[in-house]
């Protein structure tokens, strides 16, 4: 049975990982914040680990929890979206520390404690990025924080690419979908953005580590 770890699984994105990886046969190991979503994800059949990406002392315990387990896959869906700024109104210190712990640092914290487990089973190592993040493509400041964010994500990504060579590293864009952080206007449904990432993850190979690709396999600018 493979085995992966969903990072940030309460709602949207990780909960629809979780609920297709577990129909897929996976066992599952999915983290949440608060009892309630926890106690959910039990519930779905999942084991869940109570973690929160933005306290680091919280995020270390995941080590301890997981001892001795090899995963073929983890994802860090973990993220915010914080104020929709854009080039003219600065961010305020509070909002851009919540963004970049949440999107930045909680992935690079994350990363020694998982990769050596992903390593482990030769496993792939996927984060949930944004198009929003790709400084090719960029074509307004609108919500430059979440941008400068998710770029800063993407090269994290591609750095860790080289030093876990057992692992295949990738960066993700789910597209535009349907979720509390998406909003009900948005393009995509989440069950079709997350069954469409299952399909990149799962014909990825050694020689796409360290790519940055969408939920329809199209490889992004950096």
């Amino acid at each position: 049975m493979p085995t992966a770890l969903i990072i940030g699984a309460s709602r949207g994105i990780g909960r629809e990982f979780v609920r297709q990886l577990l129909a897929q046969g996976w066992k599952v190991f999915a983290t949440a914040r608060d009892d309630a979503a926890l106690a959910q994800l039990r519930s779905e059949g999942a084991q869940a680990l109570k973690a929160d990406v933005a306290r680091p002392e919280s995020l270390a315990g995941l080590g301890w929890q997981l001892d001795g387990e090899k995963l073929d896959l983890a994802v860090y869906v973990a993220g915010v979206y914080g104020p929709e700024h854009q080039q003219r109104t600065a961010p305020t210190v509070a909002d851009f520390d919540h963004v970049m712990h949440t999107n930045v640092l909680g992935a690079m914290q994350a990363i020694p404690l998982v990769a050596p487990m992903v390593e482990a089973a030769q496993g792939k190592f996927a984060f949930i990025s944004s198009g929003m993040g790709s400084i090719g493509e960029a074509e307004s400041s609108y919500g430059w924080l979440y941008r400068a964010s998710k770029a800063a994500l993407n090269m994290a990504v591609k750095s860790a690419s080289f030093d876990y060579p057992g692992a295949t590293f990738v960066a993700l864009c789910p597209g535009w979908v349907r979720t509390d952080m998406g909003g009900p206007n948005a393009s995509i449904a989440v069950d079709e953005s997350v069954s469409g990432l299952l399909r990149v993850i799962g014909g990825l190979d050694k020689s796409d580590n360290g790519s940055f690709r969408n939920y329809a396999g199209r490889q992004l600018p950096w």
